[in-house]
C-alpha cells in the first residue's frame, strides 16, 4: 500500500468516525451483554411456553365450536376466549420486553465496535507514519542512520510488516463497518418491530374488553336461562333468512356484463390466505349445507374460516379500501358485522366480515399481509370466523340498503354492504 492510498483510508475512516459521532447516544450501561442475552434467553422461554398454552385454548375452542348452539355453550366459549386473549396479550407483552433487551444489546454491541474503529484508526495512523518515515529517507540516510547494519535491515523487514499491517487493519476496520450497519438495520427492524407489537397489544385489550361486555349482554339479554337464549337464536335466525330472500330477490334481477378478460386466470394463485393457519369450514357455493336450505338456497357467496376471536386478518393482495361497515349498528340486522371490502387493481375485489375489530379506513392505500381487521364472530355468526368473499369488481357496489328502490330490507335499511348480481360471485379457491 502507498502512502497515497493510506493517506485515503484515513479520509475515509474520518467519514465513518464523523458518522459515529452523529449517532446517538447509547443507553446508560448498566448491563452487560451476557446479562442482556440472559433476559432475552428468558423471555423467549416465557414466549413459547405461552405459545403452547395459546395453543391448548385454541384446540378447546375448535372443540366446543363442534357442539350444538346452546346458552352453556357460548358462555364457555366467550369464557375461553377470554382466556385465550389474556394469554395472547401476556405473550405479545413479552415479545415487546424482548424486542426491547434487544435493541439494547445492539445499542451496547455498537457503543463496543465504535471503541474498535476508533482504536483501529490510530494504530492505522501511527503505521502510516511509519511508513511515511521510512519513506522519506534515501537508502543512504538509512544505512548511516542506523547503528548497524543489522539495524538497517531490521528497519527494512519492519517496512514490510508495517504495510502488511496496514492492509490486515484497514480489513477488519471495512469488517467492522460493516457488522456495525448490520447491527444498525437490526435495531431499526426491532424498532418497528416494537411499534406494531404495542399497536397489537392496545387492539387485544380492546377486543379482551368487548368479550367482556358481550357476555354481560347476553346473559342480561337472556336472564341466563336455555329457553330464552333458544328464543332469541330463532328469532335471529328468521330475521336472517327473510333478510336473505329480500336480498337475493334484488340480487337476482341485476344484470350488470361481467368481462371474464378483466378477471386473472383461476388457478394462478394471485391472492394471499387471508388467516396465517387456514382451516377451512364452509366452501364456496351449493355445498350440503346450502343444499339443507341455508343461505336462501342461492348457495354460500365466498368461504368460511376457523378463527377464534382476535385472531389477525389479513389483506389477500394490495388494494385500496373501498368501504368498511358495521351491520350490528342496527338492531336486528342480522348480516355481515364488522366487515372490510377492498379493491384490488386486477379486477377482483375481496370482503372479510364477522370482524371483531376493524384496522382500516375507506381510501386507505394497503399492502398484501397488512392487517386490516381482526376475526370474530359479529353479525350472524353461530360461532367465532372469518367470512371472505372475492368479487368480480365491475359488479359490487357498496350499497345503503334502504336506497334500493321498492326494496324493504329488513331491520336492514340503513345498514350498508357490498351487493353484487349473483354473477359478480366468485369462487375464492380459483384465486387463493
Amino acid at each position: 500500500m502507498d502512502i497515497r492510498q493510506s493517506v485515503k483510508t484515513i479520509f475515509f475512516l474520518s467519514a465513518v468516525l464523523f458518522t459515529l459521532s452523529v449517532m446517538p447516544a447509547v443507553h446508560t450501561r448498566a448491563q452487560n451483554i451476557d446479562e442482556l442475552k440472559t433476559k432475552i434467553t428468558s423471555r423467549a422461554g416465557e414466549i413459547e411456553a405461552l405459545e403452547k398454552e395459546i395453543a391448548q385454548y385454541q384446540i378447546e375452542l375448535n372443540s366446543i365450536g363442534e357442539e350444538k348452539q346452546s346458552l352453556q355453550k357460548e358462555v364457555r366459549t366467550i369464557d375461553l376466549t377470554r382466556k385465550k386473549l389474556s394469554a395472547d396479550i401476556k405473550l405479545t407483552e413479552n415479545k415487546i420486553e424482548e424486542s426491547s433487551f434487544t435493541i439494547e444489546k445492539l445499542e451496547f454491541e455498537i457503543g463496543d465496535k465504535k471503541e474498535d474503529i476508533i482504536n483501529k484508526v490510530e494504530v492505522i495512523k501511527g503505521t502510516i507514519r511509519k511508513i511515511n518515515e521510512i519513506d522519506n529517507n534515501t537508502l543512504v540516510e538509512l544505512v548511516l542512520s542506523s547503528d548497524n547494519i543489522s539495524e538497517f535491515w531490521n528497519d527494512v523487514e519492519n517496512f514490510a510488516q508495517f504495510q502488511e499491517s496496514i492492509s490486515k487493519n484497514v480489513k477488519e476496520l471495512q469488517d467492522l463497518k460493516t457488522r456495525l450497519e448490520e447491527n444498525k438495520t437490526s435495531i431499526e427492524i426491532a424498532r418497528a418491530n416494537s411499534i406494531a407489537l404495542r399497536v397489537k397489544l392496545q387492539d387485544q385489550k380492546t377486543i379482551a374488553d368487548n368479550s367482556l361486555n358481550q357476555k354481560n349482554q347476553l346473559l342480561a339479554q337472556t336472564k341466563n336461562k336455555e329457553a330464552n337464549y333458544q328464543k332469541t337464536l330463532n328469532e335471529k335466525l328468521r330475521l336472517k333468512e327473510e333478510f336473505e330472500k329480500e336480498l337475493l330477490k334484488f340480487e337476482s334481477e341485476l344484470r350488470i356484463a361481467i368481462d371474464p378478460t378483466s378477471l386473472p386466470p383461476a388457478g394462478t394463485g394471485v391472492l394471499l390466505w387471508p388467516l396465517k393457519d387456514v382451516f377451512i369450514t364452509q366452501k364456496f357455493g351449493n355445498t350440503d349445507f346450502a343444499k339443507s336450505g341455508a343461505y336462501s338456497g342461492k348457495g354460500h357467496n365466498g368461504i368460511d374460516f376457523r378463527a377464534s376471536v382476535g385472531t389477525e386478518v389479513k389483506a389477500a393482495l394490495s388494494g385500496v379500501v373501498e368501504a368498511t361497515g358495521n351491520t350490528d349498528q342496527y338492531p336486528g340486522c342480522y348480516s355481515y358485522g364488522k366487515w372490510v371490502l377492498i379493491k384490488h387493481n386486477n379486477g377482483l375485489s375481496t370482503l372479510y366480515a364477522h370482524l371483531s375489530l376493524i384496522k382500516a379506513v375507506a381510501g386507505q392505500q394497503v399492502s398484501t399481509a397488512d392487517v386490516i381487521g381482526y376475526s370474530g364472530n359479529t353479525g350472524y355468526s353461530t360461532g367465532p370466523h372469518l367470512h371472505f368473499t372475492v368479487y368480480a369488481s365491475q359488479g359490487v357496489k357498496v350499497t345503503r340498503l334502504g336506497d334500493i328502490a321498492g326494496r324493504p330490507i329488513t331491520k336492514c335499511s340503513s345498514a350498508s354492504i357490498p351487493v353484487a348480481p349473483l354473477n359478480a360471485y366468485l369462487n375464492p379457491l380459483d384465486y387463493l
